[in-house]
């Protein structure tokens, strides 16, 4: 992997902020380009950048980028992505009237790889491992003790077109992939647009996140795996429209397990005329799929758009999450809404689910997420929240 290059328009600004306009005083974005392994502290000013391949920040090194950036992936290169390994900070503070905002050339989903990020946070995978290695065709390790391990901070960022394929036919990237993040690290006001894989996937860990909108991504909205298990997550936001499998999909690796994520304020909207990613042979259209031990508390959730013949609010698809989950009280779902009539819940095929009192209520009050719009959650003048 060449060693990390930016282009001499960079170089005299990256410790002394941004150029101006002598005239007005207007700040002038700088141009360039990011490429490679950064293996010292840098901080990338304001400006507009291309991605040039897979850029790593390595162990030790801290990696800050100005509010308002943009940097732009091109398929045409290869595959581009930032990548944070294990020890490695990312600070991305936009702000809600200047988002740090991540893209690609084509507008094309799938073009890209998005931010994926690693810790040492603990895991529990199939038949118990606590270490993996990872599925973006990357192929690193993932897992660890650190519960409280610190990535950086992810704040008003938009990743679009990402989720993409690699060409051996199993591995994918998502606009935000998470290996084993811990609590330490904040993620606040994130979107992953138009991808081509899931929006959102947490692989175990602890980490929390807030202000997640997922919009217009062809697999899952958000998905998780591995035992993650963040307690601090709010206001999560989903859009499906034109492609999109399940809103959520939950599940725990096989491992029937005590521990859970806790989410509250969740809306999950599916437009019409929105087909699964595989086509109608694909019956991935739920709003919440629980499979493979997945379990978590969710409260105060809003559900629209879920009208596909067969498809039901929550379904559970596996009879030993049923067994050990559900009637186990693992799985709570309180102050559901559901606006279009769809069933509340169901078993795969001939599994008869029956929640325990208390474990899944509904209300006809709920508001689902609560989130603030702005320029952060506006692409080509359309409000996402809308």
């Amino acid at each position: 992997m060449k060693n990390l290059f930016l282009s001499l328009t960079i170089l005299g600004t990256l410790f002394t902020g941004c150029s101006t306009d002598d005239e007005d005083g207007v700040i002038a974005p700088v141009e360039g380009e990011l490429t490679g392994s950064i293996t010292t502290n840098r901080t990338i000013a304001y400006g507009n950048y291309t991605l040039n391949g897979i850029v790593t920040i390595e162990n030790g090194v801290t990696v800050i980028f100005d509010a308002g950036s943009t940097v732009t992936a091109n398929a045409t290169n290869g595959v581009d992505a930032i990548v944070v390994k294990n020890g490695g900070k990312l600070i991305m503070n936009g702000t809600a009237a200047q988002p740090i905002v991540l893209t690609e050339s084509s507008a094309v989903p799938g073009s890209w790889g998005g931010i994926i990020m690693y810790g040492d946070a603990p895991i529990n995978g199939s038949g118990g491992t606590t270490t993996r290695a990872s599925e973006d065709g990357l192929n690193l390790m993932y897992g660890g003790t650190n519960a409280s391990h610190n990535g950086g901070t992810l704040r008003y960022v938009r990743v679009e077109y990402a989720g993409k394929k690699i060409t051996d036919g199993t591995s994918e990237m998502n606009g935000f992939s998470f290996y084993s993040v811990g609590s330490g690290t904040i993620l606040e006001n994130l979107v992953s647009y138009k991808g081509a894989d899931d929006g959102f996937e947490f692989y175990g860990g602890t980490v929390s996140a807030s202000n997640l909108i997922s919009y217009g991504n062809f697999d899952d909205s958000f998905d998780w795996q591995d035992g993650w298990k963040g307690q601090n997550n709010s206001n999560w936001y989903a859009c499906q429209t034109g492609t999109g499998n399940f809103g959520m999909e939950i599940e725990a690796s096989n491992n029937n397990n005590s521990y859970f994520p806790v989410i509250s304020n969740i809306t999950l909207i599916r437009k019409p005329n929105t087909n699964t990613e595989g086509g109608s042979s694909a019956a991935e259209y739920d709003a919440i799929q629980f499979k493979k031990q997945g379990n978590g508390d969710f409260s105060n959730i809003l559900i629209s758009g879920y009208t596909t013949s067969g498809a039901t609010a929550v379904r559970i698809q596996d009879a030993g999450t049923n067994t050990d989950q559900v009637n186990g009280s693992k799985i709570k779902l309180t102050a559901v809404k559901i606006n279009d009539g769809t069933t509340q819940f169901a078993g795969a095929g001939a599994l008869s689910v029956a929640f325990p009192t208390g474990q899944y209520t509904t209300s006809t009050t709920a508001t689902g997420a609560n989130i603030t719009t702005g320029v952060w959650a506006t692409v080509g003048g359309v409000n996402l929240l809308q």
